[in-house]
């Protein structure tokens, strides 16, 4: 991995002095580490559907969205959440705050680039 941090890193810098906007997907599971977390110019942490998706009955999960946003904000990173399927998940993260997008099938569902047009005008 430190090779492709070597020749990313530089990368991204160069993306983000372009005003490219850089997210961490999946923040807390597979490849996303503490320490890449630090290393990379990133804008952006995206907190997986793996914890949201029982964020509402779940007091564990609760707790470990809750701990990603406080590093997130302590970075002065911000915070996106994706897979937000029902009323309940909405409400509470709303409750958390902390989020500067949602994303998920509650709010809607995938659509194309017309429709995504329409929907912003």
């Amino acid at each position: 991995m430190t090779s492709h941090m070597e020749v990313a890193i530089p990368a991204l810098r160069r993306l983000r002095d372009l005003g490219v906007q850089v997210q961490m997907d999946d923040f807390g599971s597979g490849y996303s580490s503490l320490s890449a977390l630090r290393r990379l110019p990133i804008s952006a942490i995206k907190i997986g559907r793996n914890f949201i998706s029982s964020v509402a009955e779940d007091e564990e999960n609760r707790a470990i969205v809750g701990t990603i946003t406080a590093l997130a904000r302590a970075l002065k990173l911000d915070v996106v959440v994706e897979g937000v399927e029902t009323e309940a998940q909405a409400a509470l993260l709303a409750e958390m705050g902390g989020f500067k997008y949602v994303q998920g099938h509650y709010f809607s569902r995938p659509v194309g680039t017309d429709a995504a047009a329409d929907m912003l005008e």
